[in-house]
């Protein structure tokens, strides 16, 4: 069967994959299959933060165009991400997969508050961190705190999970019947082409800490697994030094 690839990962879903088909909200068919590959992997000794986004609730560059203070939608965002982190906490848990939440915007009844050395403790127990309320900051993207997280944790990668793409395409492939999907890409060329990987503050901060980026489909079940045990299903994303 072989041995996982990463030791430590970062896994960034976003609020739309938890919501499914319905697009809105929360599918508990949905969540529980995200926790029950999720246990897999931590059960082959893989060591799992996740950083999860709440556009399935709210979006706050939607509030800000819309006239809403930037800063005040940004942090009605970041309490969106911490609903998805307690639902995917409780299907984690109901799993025998001992879980924290850590957010960074302090809510003690709910949540630990984010603390790397105690974030890098539990997972070295092997217990799930799920990292929530983005970097406790406006303006900043959840793809950035997984890219902030992964450095903070020395994580050997980020991984992607799209809902529906299954890597990264010089154009939209649903726009672009021609659309090339790239098998292996640099950071450098992500930035350059513009392509809709991770915002540029995230891809830049990758690329000054060399962490690797996997981008693949989440919507098909067990790609967590397969990525994480070596299987090029999707787009790699890194630099150089790779060559």
């Amino acid at each position: 069967m072989g041995e996982p690839q990463f030791k430590r990962i970062v896994l960034k879903l976003s609020g739309e994959a938890l919501a499914g088909q319905e697009g809105y909200g929360i599918s508990p068919e949905v969540v529980e299959s995200i926790a029950s590959e999720i246990k897999e992997i931590v059960e082959l000794g893989v060591e799992v933060g996740v950083v999860v986004g709440g556009g399935n609730f709210w979006r706050g560059l939607s509030g800000s165009a819309k006239g809403m203070d930037r800063a005040t939608a940004d942090y009605m965002g970041m309490l969106a991400t911490v609903i998805n982190a307690l639902a995917l906490q409780d299907s984690l848990e109901k799993r025998g997969i001992q879980t924290r939440v850590q957010t960074a915007i302090e809510m003690k009844e709910v949540a630990e508050p984010y603390i790397r050395r105690r974030a890098i403790r539990h997972l070295e127990k092997g217990r799930v961190v799920i990292f929530a309320a983005g970097t406790g900051n406006p303006f900043f993207t959840t793809d950035t705190t997984a890219a902030l997280r992964a450095a903070e944790i020395e994580a050997d990668a980020i991984l992607m999970a799209k809902q529906g793409a299954d890597g990264v395409y010089d154009s939209d492939p649903q726009l672009n019947p021609n659309a090339q999907k790239f098998d292996n890409i640099k950071y450098i060329d992500v930035l350059k082409m513009n392509l809709k990987v991770m915002d540029s503050t995230a891809i830049s901060l990758c690329m000054d800490n060399e962490i690797t980026i996997m981008v693949f489909d989440i919507t098909q079940p067990g790609n967590i697994k397969r990525v994480v045990m070596g299987d090029h299903i999707g787009t790699i994303v890194r630099g150089d030094s790779h060559d």
